[in-house]
């Protein structure tokens, strides 16, 4: 369906190229609408134009920034010509058709590669003119849309061999490309902000650390630590105990039941669910004493006397709880450099940063455990399996990849993690779990990603694991699967891979 051009509306930053559009409007007889410089530009063409202020009643504000967000100018745009109401509208209203709109952006990208102000930046950011493309995008039944200077070439081949006629083709092509265009500057305009995003935390409260992860790197911290904790005892924290800190904290807040984790090096070395947080930090504890050694130690229950005084017979860096009782809190702070922190309860965050090369990585925090719970495995899990494999999943989920965690009545009894191969963590566990005489006869085993073979599986059943939880997504999780089928093994699918790196 071909349309004839008999209005236009052009309000464009840049004017090159332009002269041959306006050319072709005029031999067309082409009523022309402008706005400010590009009015100017095309009045010293010689072309007659009429300036938007006289559609709209109001001249250009605010700077500037208002001068086409009217219902003269959208509703000359966006205006369907084969609506009888809407055409009664626009008559009723002195609303002009607008058959040919010509917008091109302020040029935002340029202006971040040439300066840092950002009030300079701010103001390249166009409000009408992605509106004004995406209405005559909308509406390209009727309205021809050229959204940057590449096409304007194909508009004067057009306009010259049709004599300022197109179809519908050609529109809706003119279109998409406007749509992309939309697209393309919507994008650098989020990515500009979320670099700022990125640069907001180092923008907080500045504190320079002792040192950073050596003695010899200097370090400091961003952020409000009394927003997360309150500090009842001990020495200043340092960045190494800042980032197990970190990784404690975002452990504990995955248990709702009375858990007790100890976190080394970001790791977690030992972790138990029991009734009451003396126990649980005896399980936790006897999963590893070894590595517990320096540790820093979590919890999400009120720490006693009867917990502090046990806690109190081994060396730690930190220990972190909602709470302290007074008889448990006199017992602890005995040793004036042992950190003790009070976690606010409401404590989270949404967005991790790290630094690579020369910039900022920003991702959103790896919330959830699992998609789905599918049981692919020779049998269905037991109703303890499944509380095991759920447990053994979140600890696998806090573990560097590659993560293997063994469970056995919620308490972690092996794992392994940072290895350069699945087998290699698996054997790892199984051997931590030996070293404290832990039976790994009906234990459950958690995999932070998917199994690529069967040998992981055969290990561990021959080792007397009989319960597996693991993302899934290998092109071979038949083979595990099979396996599992063949040893009346249970297998869970759970649809989410925890990769930590």
């Amino acid at each position: 369906m071909q349309k004839k051009i008999q209005s236009a509306l052009i309000s464009v930053f840049y004017k090159d190229g332009l002269e041959k559009i306006v050319e072709q409007l005029k031999q067309n007889e082409v009523t022309i609408y402008s706005t400010g410089g590009t009015q100017d530009f095309i009045e010293k063409l010689g072309v007659q134009c009429i300036a938007v202020e006289s559609l709209t009643s109001y001249p250009s504000i605010l700077g500037g920034r208002v001068k086409t967000l009217h219902p003269s100018v959208f509703g000359g745009i966006l205006g369907k010509r084969d609506d009888a109401q809407h055409l009664a509208e626009m008559k009723q209203y002195n609303i002009p058709h607008m058959d040919l709109v010509i917008v091109d952006l302020y040029p935002f990208e340029e202006t971040v590669a040439n300066t840092t102000d950002e009030n300079l930046i701010i103001e390249k950011i166009d409000i009408g003119g992605p509106s004004m493309i995406r209405a005559a995008a909308k509406n390209h039944k009727d309205v021809v849309v050229v959204a940057a200077k590449k096409d304007y070439g194909l508009l004067v081949d057009i306009l010259s061999a049709q004599k300022g006629e197109t179809t519908l083709e050609q529109r809706r092509a003119f279109a998409i490309k406007a749509f992309d265009v939309c697209t393309a500057y919507d994008n650098a305009i989020s990515s500009y902000f979320n670099k700022i995003s990125v640069e907001t935390p180092f923008n907080k409260e500045k504190k320079d650390l002792r040192y950073g992860e050596n003695p010899h790197q200097a370090a400091t911290f961003f952020g409000n630590l009394a927003e997360i904790f309150t500090q009842l005892n001990g020495k200043e924290l340092s960045y190494n105990n800042l980032v197990d800190v970190d990784a404690a904290v975002q452990l504990i807040k995955e248990f709702s039941s009375t858990t007790f984790a100890i976190i080394k090096h970001t790791n977690v070395c030992g972790v138990a669910q029991r009734p009451s947080v003396k126990d649980s930090w005896d399980a936790a504890l006897a999963g590893d004493p070894e590595s517990a050694f320096g540790g820093v130690l979590v919890c999400n229950g009120s720490i006693d006397k009867a917990t502090a005084e046990a806690i109190n017979e081994i060396f730690f860096e930190v220990l972190i709880a909602p709470a302290f009782n007074e008889d448990a809190l006199e017992i602890l702070q005995s040793k004036k450099n042992r950190i003790l922190l009070q976690l606010n309860k409401n404590f989270g965050v949404t967005q991790q940063y790290k630094s690579v090369l020369n910039g900022v990585l920003l991702q959103a925090t790896d919330e959830g455990n699992y998609t789905e719970w599918r049981e692919e495995g020779g049998r269905e899990s037991t109703d303890a399996e499944k509380q095991n494999l759920a447990f053994a999943n979140i600890i696998c989920k806090h573990l560097k990849s590659n993560a293997i965690a063994l469970v056995h009545n919620n308490q972690l009894i092996g794992k392994g993690c940072g290895q350069t191969s699945r087998i290699d963590a698996l054997r790892h566990a199984i051997e931590k779990a030996k070293q404290f005489n832990f039976s790994l006869q009906g234990a459950a085993l958690a995999s932070d990603a998917f199994f690529p073979f069967d040998d992981c599986v055969k290990i561990a059943h021959n080792a007397g694991i009989n319960s597996f939880i693991q993302p899934g997504g290998s092109i071979r999780d038949k083979d595990s699967i099979e396996y599992c089928k063949q040893n009346n093994l249970a297998m869970v699918i759970t649809g989410m891979r925890h990769f930590k790196h």
